[in-house]
């Protein structure tokens, strides 16, 4: 039996396979309304036709101004709704999962996406952008200084996100992750090098966790209890100073019991100018630490391209599933390919599609 070809199920919800597509930002709304468009339904509909257990969106903003760039989706309307609602019909029509990753970028919001030449600096108000805010008046590098939240604000920010989780169950979508990685929002409230506050929401590891479990109990007590919910997190800074794994395996486990079911592991995003190590699986090891420090699910990412190798890493228990990026996009229909190296004999294979069905090795 293959590992990576074994359902998994969470609250209820049960995904064909451990091999899940990771958040892609896209950047594509070109009418800048947060509205989702014929490219997203082509985009997430061709990794549900492709076979993945679980089909999740860019990070998808819960409020206007927690967009990346303006051209980012977003999840604070009923227009949102209503077209994510056709997409999300899609992806469960081919067997697939569908969720949504809620999002506030915080200070790295009203950027140019990065298929523009101006990509690396703030969009300014008179081109569409907005002020950004964040833990602290600290600039993310080559962006627009923040405005620091004020702490009876923060209220405002979990509200968002519940809101958020809300409409998207209606619109269809079968699981949530709350995005706390990547130098976003919620990250930088997590690190030191963001969030410089001397209240209740800085200085400490659990001071500067607070707003994270904030949200994630309220989208719980939204959302109640048969949703599963994810947590992306950053298990390290890369950089003197920032979080490490040991300080996010403890805010794993805080969030877990606040009512979050699996920990999407990644790194960095906080600072710019840092030089990671990357290699095949570089992520991986975060992952497995994780899994085994806080005693949570997790999924693994990063440069993981094989089908071996995704098996490998599912099978040695380092971690329960696989978020693939960057080779879905180059082949949204490798999961057929995978099932055929593993010698999986797959029974969701789309009956238009049998004729170019890969033969078992």
């Amino acid at each position: 039996m293959s590992a990576l070809f074994t359902p998994l199920a969470l609250r209820g919800t049960t995904f064909r396979n451990r091999l899940w597509l990771a958040p892609l930002c896209q950047y594509s709304v070109e009418e800048r309304d947060g509205v989702p468009t014929d490219w997203h339904l082509a985009h997430l509909g061709s990794f549900a036709i492709g076979g993945v257990g679980l089909v999740m969106t860019e990070a998808t903003a819960v409020s206007p101004e927690g967009r990346i760039s303006p051209e980012d989706t977003g999840i604070w309307n009923d227009e949102q709704v209503a077209a994510w609602s056709r997409i999300t019909a899609f992806v469960r029509a081919q067997g697939a999962v569908a969720g949504i990753q809620l999002a506030h970028a915080g200070r790295k919001a009203s950027t140019w996406r990065h298929f523009d030449p101006r990509f690396g600096a703030s969009v300014p108000a008179d081109d569409g952008g907005w002020p950004t805010v964040a833990p602290s008046a600290v600039a993310f590098p080559g962006y627009a200084e923040p405005r620091a939240l004020h702490a009876d604000e923060l209220a405002g920010v979990a509200a968002d996100f519940a809101a958020g989780a809300l409409r998207a169950l209606a619109a269809g979508f079968q699981l949530l992750e709350i995005h706390a990685a990547h130098g976003y929002l919620l990250h930088q409230f997590l690190s030191p090098l963001s969030n410089l506050r001397d209240d209740e929401y800085g200085g400490s590891l659990e001071n500067r966790a607070r707003l994270l479990l904030e949200v994630v109990r309220a989208v719980r007590a939204a959302v109640g209890e048969h949703v599963p919910l994810l947590v992306r997190l950053s298990a390290t800074d890369w950089a003197e100073g920032g979080v490490d794994q040991e300080q996010v395996a403890a805010v794993a486990g805080w969030a877990r019991d606040a009512g979050a079911d699996l920990f999407d592991i990644s790194t960095g995003g906080l600072v710019g100018g840092v030089r990671i190590p990357l290699g095949p699986g570089y992520q991986v090891p975060f992952a497995e630490f994780v899994h085994e420090t806080a005693d949570a699910p997790v999924s693994a990412v990063g440069l993981i391209t094989t089908a071996q190798q995704a098996e490998d890493v599912v099978a040695s228990g380092r971690a329960d599933a696989v978020m693939m990026g960057r080779e879905l996009m180059r082949d949204p229909h490798f999961v057929w390919r995978a099932a055929a190296e593993l010698g999986v004999d797959i029974d969701y294979y789309p009956p238009q599609y049998l004729r170019s069905r890969y033969a078992l090795r």
